[in-house]
């Protein structure tokens, strides 16, 4: 049973009390629709001598349904990361689905094409460049060939997938940003800011990067008393929220590193919570009561005395990982050990989130990833794709809004967030902001090319402690020098780079070709 019915009952049933009726709400759907009077329903109670009808309020999201691929659109025999962290251990983006996975002297995951589905070989190549267990992946909004990851290692790498895949181990990063002191169980790309990539860790400090030069240019390292359980931007990037073993949901300015809004308590049980931002601005949270009964709540970040809305679930433990669809203003929750999948619908209307429907399975799923919506076929009303990770597989669910017409539904399909960066990091670091640039799904989304991401490195010798405003006049000829001098070995770093990478490319070939060599030799002997 849906727990927000147990608050809404109690409301209901004091009319009925009232009235004389001795009927208790029962049912999902029926206990969010209390008894009413006739001027509320139009509809009377069985035990006052008339009919009762369910009202069930109108949405075009009341059928989504969800169901699982066939078999052999699986990807499988994939050993899943036994890590004990409560993150998703799956990233997904139209072109990759990247997972999480077990693995000896360090840690590595797996970044696969979508359509290689099927049984994946044990010799199937990695992205193994951790020392440490690899705890969280992301893959960046802006390029579909750059993932970053968090480790036990305290490090921040981050990736550059081949255009068609992985046809060797991946082992050299194209940047390594270190600047933790614990593992970093969290990574996130801003989403409307080219090269920006935030970082938490379990020495409490959120860190934001410029991915383009390497450096780390905010450090929130007095923020948080205790661990962190989640980061999320809001809408244009302007503010985070996080949740933290505090019991606290902070609201934050990372540029001017202040916490612009806190509520203490937010959910008063000891397992882990999650915050996120939505659309409007408003802050979705989940956790646990005193109880440990896992609750879902709403809050308005001008004001979090009081949530908008509170509502109790059940009594299982595992932690419920949000999943927001902006567009549709839909929320997934997917509890880790769970084998279902909840979602609700987020309105301006009491009682502001709305149950729609549950997907079950047999098998409870280790973690999860979703699939961005320029990922998604919209021929079929698909409005959101997860991938839910087995013990030993990953299986994708494809959540559908039931439609007879085969053409395009635009109401389902407002424009949404496409890969093109609203800003440079440069511009964000300053003080700018600026909303996701939209596009249209009408026709589908084709990828276009993805430029190489770059990493100019700037040579702190260089750089001089900044003088008053006269000596900067007389000095502008020599900046301009060193500008250069920094500009000219930066190229030349990335010549030396590309050298090495061809010439590793070349020993491993050769290696190859011997081994194949090798193998004729035995076959004809």
């Amino acid at each position: 049973m849906y727990g927000p019915g147990r608050q809404l009952e109690s409301s209901g049933n004091s009319w009925a009390e009232e009235h004389g009726c001795s009927i208790a709400c029962q049912g999902s759907v029926a206990s969010a629709q209390p008894h009413a009077p006739a001027s509320e329903t139009g509809h009377f109670c069985t035990c006052l001598g008339y009919t009762m009808r369910r009202v069930v309020r109108q949405s075009k999201f009341r059928h989504v349904f969800g169901q699982a691929v066939k078999n052999d659109q699986c990807y499988d025999d994939i050993r899943v990361s036994r890590v004990t962290w409560d993150s998703s251990f799956c990233a997904v983006n139209p072109r990759f689905v990247a997972i999480i996975i077990e693995a000896s002297g360090g840690g590595a995951f797996l970044v696969l094409p979508l359509h290689k589905t099927g049984r994946i070989d044990k010799s199937y190549p990695t992205v193994c460049g951790h020392t440490g267990p690899v705890l969280d992946i992301d893959w960046c909004p802006h390029n579909d060939q750059v993932i970053a990851s968090g480790s036990e290692d305290c490090t921040v790498m981050v990736w550059q997938i081949p255009e068609n895949g992985l046809t060797l181990s991946l082992t050299e990063p194209v940047v390594i940003l270190e600047g933790h002191s614990k593992r970093v169980g969290i990574v996130a790309w801003h989403p409307t800011a080219r090269n920006v990539l935030l970082s938490a860790g379990c020495d409490n400090a959120i860190i934001i990067w410029n991915v383009g030069t390497g450096e780390a240019l905010i450090n929130l390292d007095d923020m948080h008393s205790d661990m962190i359980y989640n980061v999320s931007w809001n809408r244009n990037g302007s503010l985070i929220c996080t949740a933290s073993k505090d019991k606290k949901v902070r609201v934050i300015d990372p540029r001017k590193q202040e916490i612009v809004a806190e509520k203490e308590k937010a959910h008063e049980g000891a397992r882990p919570m999650r915050a996120i931002f939505l659309a409007d601005g408003n802050v979705f949270t989940t956790g646990f009561s005193r109880m440990s009964e896992r609750q879902l709540a709403l809050w308005n970040p001008k004001n979090m005395q009081e949530p908008i809305a509170l509502h109790e679930m059940d009594t299982s433990n595992g932690v419920l990982l949000p999943f927001y669809d902006p567009d549709t203003s839909i929320i997934y929750l997917c509890g880790k050990g769970d084998s279902s999948i909840r979602y609700f619908e987020i309105t301006d209307e009491s009682p502001y989130v709305h149950y729609l429907n549950t997907f079950s399975s047999k098998e409870p799923q280790r973690g999860m990833g979703y699939m961005p919506k320029r990922g998604l076929d919209v021929n079929k009303c698909e409005i959101a794709r997860f991938f839910k990770l087995h013990e030993r597989k990953c299986e994708p669910i494809i959540m559908t809004v039931p439609r007879k017409s085969d053409l395009f539904q635009d109401d389902l399909y407002p424009d949404t967030a496409g890969p093109e960066a609203a800003l440079e990091a440069e511009e964000w670091f300053e003080g700018k902001n600026a909303d996701p640039i939209l596009i249209s799904l009408k026709h589908g989304y084709i990828p276009g090319k993805n430029r190489d991401l770059k990493v100019v490195k700037k040579n702190i010798l260089d750089s001089k402690p900044t003088a008053n405003k006269k000596c900067d006049l007389i000095n502008v000829p020599k900046k301009t020098t060193d500008m250069a001098s920094v500009q000219n070995e930066a190229k030349l770093d990335e010549i030396l780079k590309e050298i090495k990478s061809i010439k590793d490319t070349i020993c491993n070939q050769d290696e190859r070709i011997s081994k194949l060599e090798q193998q004729m030799a035995k076959i004809a002997a």
